[in-house]
């Protein structure tokens, strides 16, 4: 598997990863299935049938500056930040189960060889431990799957809570306490770094890479302005491909 590598270490909105995925499926002339790993200042992420004011607290994320995109493959409403990392799947396939299994295959196995008790669920979620450490979800465009998801490493739990919770469903103590109960953060299973868990990921999944150029990077960032829309993140259009 190639490794994807942008030519400017820089942290970018959530979207252009998003339309990274797209280019790399798209555009990227190669039978090799590519990997690549992100990381974003604090952002929600949405599926994409899902409706924003059911799913995001609006006015919590525009008071903590904590952005908010809809993506184009199903699936639940998640945080990303800093201390988690988000991982990026492309293989040219129409085969979603056989994807979802090999995918997921890969990266349990990749937590196993760091000593840890890592499974994987119907419901495409990686458990360390019997809790989630990962969900994950599928988007497929003729000819190619794209596979992205989280890997909770650490992360903001108060944000994680109030920025994917409507305003009327307030969460006090025993709400962290419940979520707490059923994720788990790698931070408590390894003393790895956070950059020492990337390496290690890349290590163990990929055996070569690919640097894009910056003109690549243009054309990623006009296929990103499809999720910048207000009209697709606010879902008043049809989310066609």
């Amino acid at each position: 598997m190639t490794h994807l590598l942008l030519p400017q270490d820089a942290t970018r909105r959530l979207s252009f990863y998003l339309a990274m995925e797209e280019f790399a499926a798209r555009r990227l002339n190669t039978d090799d299935d590519l990997f690549f790993l992100w990381q974003v200042e604090p952002t929600v992420i949405f599926g994409r049938h899902q409706v924003i004011e059911n799913e995001v607290n609006l006015e919590y994320c525009r008071e903590h500056g904590i952005q908010f995109y809809r993506r184009k493959s199903g699936g639940g409403c998640v945080y990303a930040d800093q201390s988690n990392v988000m991982m990026s799947y492309i293989t040219r396939s129409d085969e979603v189960q056989a994807t979802f299994s090999r995918y997921m295959q890969m990266v349990t196995q990749m937590l196993r060889e760091l000593g840890l008790a890592a499974t994987s669920t119907q419901n495409n979620d990686v458990l360390i431990d019997g809790r989630k450490v990962s969900g994950n979800a599928f988007y497929h465009i003729p000819g190619h799957s794209i596979v992205h998801g989280t890997m909770l490493f650490d992360t903001d739990m108060q944000h994680m809570l109030s920025a994917i919770t409507p305003p009327q469903a307030k969460l006090g103590k025993h709400g962290v306490e419940s979520v707490r109960g059923r994720i788990t953060l790698l931070k408590e299973h390894t003393d790895l770094t956070i950059d020492a868990f990337k390496e290690h990921a890349v290590r163990r999944l990929c055996n070569k890479e690919l640097k894009l150029t910056m003109d690549d990077v243009r054309n990623i960032e006009t296929i990103e302005q499809k999720y910048l829309n207000p009209t697709f993140i606010y879902g008043k259009e049809n989310l066609s491909l």
